[in-house]
């Protein structure tokens, strides 16, 4: 050890005082998490993430999980669609042009028999590489789950949130313009 270097003893109090606070803050952290989901459950542009949400990182795609849709409620007094019905008309419908940051997202659904049938990314952001190469392992989760959830509601896929965030916006004046008027 030179002489210019001080030797510093151990400082257990300090060391303790660093635990308690960083047992503070991920403690925080934790609660304001539970609050966000008991407050706001069902919000349409914070759906739930569920591990089966989450795909494999960019070098690893071929272990991803298919993500799947949470089961929507009924309504109490409403209905049973029938085949002839559908939920929607039929035609196809363009969603507005949503700004995600990095891009564009802009949906058009397919309905057929009242039901949809095709969802195509009409605009996403695809400016950058990186922007290209998660687009292009997330656009097909997102629309399969659109066409399983038949609806706008779907999970969002780890690594392209905003993406996911657009097309349910895109997605969901879509299928309001589309519904049948009550």
């Amino acid at each position: 050890m030179s002489k210019n270097q001080s030797h510093q003893p151990f400082d257990l109090g300090q060391m303790i005082k660093k635990f308690f606070l960083s047992s503070f803050v991920v403690i925080t952290f934790v609660a304001y998490v539970v609050h966000q989901r008991f407050t706001n459950p069902d919000s349409a542009l914070n759906p739930t993430v569920t591990p089966s949400s989450i795909i494999a990182p960019l070098g690893n795609s071929s272990s991803g999980v298919v993500p799947t849709s949470p089961a929507l409620p009924t309504a109490v007094n409403q209905a049973p669609v029938t085949a002839n019905q559908g939920l929607y008309k039929d035609g196809t419908y363009q969603g507005p042009q949503v700004d995600v940051f990095y891009g564009i997202v802009e949906v058009q659904v397919n309905v057929k028999n009242g039901q949809i049938a095709n969802v195509n990314f009409l605009q996403y952001p695809s400016d950058r590489r990186t922007s290209r190469q998660i687009n292009n392992i997330a656009m097909p989760y997102l629309q399969q789950e659109a066409l399983q959830a038949q609806s706008a509601r779907v999970n969002i896929i780890s690594g392209a949130t905003l993406t996911s965030e657009g097309f349910m916006m895109s997605l969901d004046a879509a299928l309001k313009s589309a519904a049948f008027q009550s």
